[in-house]
């Protein structure tokens, strides 16, 4: 299945929870979600009884949604943690939390991830000096993401330094705001990934 196009408030509403993908209307008050708490349609006020399978189904939506990936990017990576040494869905987090669409939206130089992976696609991201255009890109702990020079004027990207002085920058990357660059210092701690996502019932959904 292609990675998800449509609208994106209904898109939170169905699931109930706010994924982060409206950026700045969502700061100032203005998400659907927050005005029509239940799911669009007819029937939305009368949400039923979720089924167990449903319940894990939605928390793969939930994430897969959220970090902007395709039904087969996503059971790759979930191989790929469940063949590590650890706890299998907080792997995937990391492995999730370690894209570069997602890094440069941690960085705040994007107010979405959708706009992030904009900003990768077209060139405007470069990983220790290197142009990377791939939003899948693996960042590792220690690498430099920055901004292009010819791009740091950019509206759009001025506008979301602007706001991430609201909404504040992650602990696991350092960044300087005036030169638009940052390092991924680290792997992050599970505890420290605030998502709306029990990654434990997307072990369980792929595990049957």
């Amino acid at each position: 299945m292609a990675r998800y196009r449509g609208p994106r408030e209904k898109l939170e509403r169905r699931l109930g929870v706010d994924l982060g993908l409206k950026g700045e209307r969502r700061l100032a008050g203005k998400s659907a979600l927050e005005k029509r708490p239940y799911a669009p349609g007819q029937h939305g006020q009368r949400r039923g009884k979720i089924s167990e399978y449903g319940m894990q189904l939605r928390e793969k939506q939930k994430a897969k949604f959220m970090y902007g990936v395709s039904e087969k990017q996503f059971r790759s990576l979930f191989k790929e943690a469940s063949r590590k040494e650890g706890n299998t869905g907080e792997l995937l987090i990391s492995l999730l939390e370690q894209r570069l669409d997602n890094v440069v939206y941690r960085l705040g130089f994007a107010t979405t991830r959708a706009f992030a992976r904009q900003l990768v696609n077209h060139g405007h991201i470069l990983v220790d000096g290197k142009r990377v255009d791939i939003p899948s890109f693996r960042v590792k702990p220690g690498q430099k993401v920055e901004v292009r020079e010819k791009s740091k004027s950019n509206p759009q990207i001025v506008r979301s330094m602007e706001l991430t002085k609201q909404t504040g920058i992650v602990e696991w990357v350092d960044v300087d705001q005036e030169k638009l660059f940052g390092i991924f210092t680290r792997l992050p701690e599970r505890e420290e990934v605030k998502i709306p996502v029990e990654e434990r019932l997307i072990v369980e959904l792929y595990s049957k």
